[in-house]
């Protein structure tokens, strides 16, 4: 059997605060057409990233609405995970090549995956390519299969395109974030547009009191006295680690003190992520007021939650990014965004209303200090950033558009 994640339940009371009457009501009404109804949502980490995230709050709503979910974790060793990482890459557009032997090993996980995914379900969900080829060697049946794609492929390296598309055809509906991601050879005959949503509730966003950030970040060896820059992102090349850490070098000689908070989920499917941590370690060395953190120094959800609550303002320098969902997570914390216009990220806010959308390093330490001169301003500017959020980005929103996706199948 395929590894499964225990999460618990959670009755969907607990979000009415956050939703209007209205789609309260039709939760529940799908939630009743689909009551008894067994899904399984597939990826391919129980920790690390946003595909995760998701999951682990989505699966218990799902159960607590009545509805058999299942969240299962696919296996492989290090050279499958490292063949998915560069298809992750070529996906985004990064000129990978696209060899024999990574597509020969690809299948033969997906394969052994398949083999090991052996109870019934009504709905299975699979999320992004590392676990895409399943539905192929699982065979026919009675069960509806959706492939979840939650990464930019608005761009894709055609060889790899070319390679997946067999397998895209397979599914009963692809889902993406943005109608921009869909490729243009892509063709088919359920295509669902759904952006991700962050979990109000959950230890990374629930409310935490002032004084409980403080003593995290003091705790963690951060001045809550001195201003904060921070990125909250996976150490990966699409990220820009570099060119935060030339955000923060070239708003540090206006503003002394400043420090720079970089933290990371070291996630079990991207090997290529140790080796950015390592450069950027070396890269840092040697400056006290840069804090270089991820889970495996004591940074878990509520950590991050305090991170963002407490900073003057958060970085995003994504040169690709499928949605990110730390846009919606500070703003919903009310804590101002300065981000690259890439991907998602345009989705969760607009110029000014939130934060600041950049083109450039030298933009993003301009806005930066900006935020950082004019306070008052930049608080006004998160408020906005939040009311957003609320209106767009919250989980019954997400919760309700895959229940549609499942009942109309």
């Amino acid at each position: 059997m395929l590894d499964h994640v225990d999460v618990g339940v959670v009755g969907f009371r607990a979000y009415e605060p956050y939703v209007s009457s209205e789609l309260a009501r039709e939760i529940r009404s799908l939630a009743r057409h689909l009551k008894g109804a067994r899904v399984a949502q597939i990826n391919a980490t129980p920790y690390g990233g946003g595909v995760s995230e998701l999951l682990r709050s989505l699966v218990p709503i799902y159960k607590g609405l009545g509805i058999h979910a299942d969240w299962k974790v696919i296996t492989g060793d290090p050279q499958f995970f490292g063949i998915t990482k560069s298809f992750h890459n070529a996906l985004q557009g990064a000129p990978e090549e696209m060899t024999s032997l990574a597509g020969e090993t690809y299948l033969m996980y997906n394969k052994m995956n398949a083999d090991l995914l052996d109870e019934e379900y009504d709905f299975f969900i699979i999320h992004d390519p590392q676990p895409l080829a399943i539905r192929h060697f699982h065979g026919d049946g009675n069960a509806k299969w959706v492939w979840r794609c939650h990464i930019d492929t608005s761009n894709p390296n055609r060889d790899l395109l070319t390679f997946l598309l067999r397998y895209f055809a397979e599914y009963d509906a692809i889902v993406f974030t943005m109608e921009q991601f869909v490729p243009p050879a892509l063709e088919h005959r359920k295509l669902a547009i759904i952006p991700p949503a962050i979990d109000p509730i959950s230890p990374k966003n629930m409310d935490l009191p002032e004084e409980t950030c403080r003593q995290i970040l003091t705790w963690l060896g951060v001045n809550p006295r001195q201003p904060l820059l921070t990125q909250v992102s996976r150490f990966d090349p699409w990220k820009d680690p570099m060119g935060v850490i030339e955000v923060y070098r070239r708003v540090r000689s206006e503003v002394p003190g400043l420090q720079l908070a970089m933290i990371a989920s070291m996630a079990m499917d991207d090997p290529e992520g140790w080796e950015i941590h390592k450069q950027v370690v070396e890269e840092t060395k040697g400056d006290d007021d840069i804090h270089v953190r991820t889970n495996l120094v004591g940074v878990s959800d509520v950590e991050v939650n305090a991170f963002q609550r407490l900073s003057n303002v958060v970085l995003q320098k994504s040169i690709r990014e499928g949605f990110g969902l730390v846009i919606s997570e500070s703003l919903w914390k009310g804590t101002p965004v300065v981000a690259n216009r890439a991907g998602g990220i345009p989705l969760q806010m607009e110029d000014g209303v939130g934060g600041f959308l950049v083109e450039s390093t030298e933009q993003a330490a301009e806005r930066s200090l900006y935020l950082l001169r004019h306070p008052k301003e930049a608080k006004a500017i998160g408020r906005a950033g939040q009311e957003r959020v609320r209106e767009r980005f919250l989980m019954p929103r997400l919760l309700a558009d895959e229940l549609r996706l499942l009942a109309s199948l």
